[in-house]
């Protein structure tokens, strides 16, 4: 894996959380990744969620047209 070097600030109380940590590069890196893919999850969910409340009058429309041929001369 390619790597490259960063300097960053951390509050003292988060410092202080990583003193035991071995290998700081590598928990840092896998905490960042983890914590991209949630706000990613989040964002498609919210997109999904936006996306059926806009349709739902739609699908529901159309629900009802197909609820009145439903039973044209079919017992």
């Amino acid at each position: 894996m390619n790597t490259v070097r960063t300097n960053i600030t951390l509050p003292l109380e988060i410092a202080d959380m990583l003193k035991n940590v071995k290998n700081k590069s590598s928990f840092i890196a896998e905490a960042i990744r983890e914590k991209i893919e949630k706000e990613e999850k989040a964002r498609l969910l919210k997109e999904l969620t936006e996306g059926y409340r806009a349709r739902k009058s739609e699908d529901k429309q159309l629900s009802l047209e197909w609820d009145t041929t439903a039973g044209d001369g079919i017992d």
